[in-house]
């Protein structure tokens, strides 16, 4: 059930789990027991800070506010290095 926040004139805003099917426009202040009129607010739609969001907002906010470098990446070496392999079985295979 989502949860929906309220504000009461004498107290401070509280939250309440409705369905969204039966949501009052205003309910009883848990504390006062004045009536408390429902308010718009922001939705809570997931939990922040995990890995994948974190990457997710470097990626928005790269691509409006690029990172600043102090020198441009390191040139790939000549020649490239040769890869070894130890396993027999490659010494049968064609070579280029």
């Amino acid at each position: 059930m989502p949860i929906y926040e309220f504000r009461c004139g004498r107290c401070a805003d509280f939250e309440q789990s409705h369905p969204i099917t039966s949501v009052p426009e205003a309910t009883n202040c848990p504390v006062c027991g004045e009536p408390a009129r429902r308010v718009m607010s922001a939705p809570h739609l997931s939990i922040a800070g995990s890995a994948a969001y974190r990457l997710i907002d470097r990626a928005t906010r790269s691509a409006v506010e690029p990172e600043v470098v102090a020198a441009p990446p390191a040139a790939p070496r000549s020649g490239g290095a040769r890869r070894v392999t130890t396993n027999p079985l490659h010494n049968k295979l064609p070579r280029p």
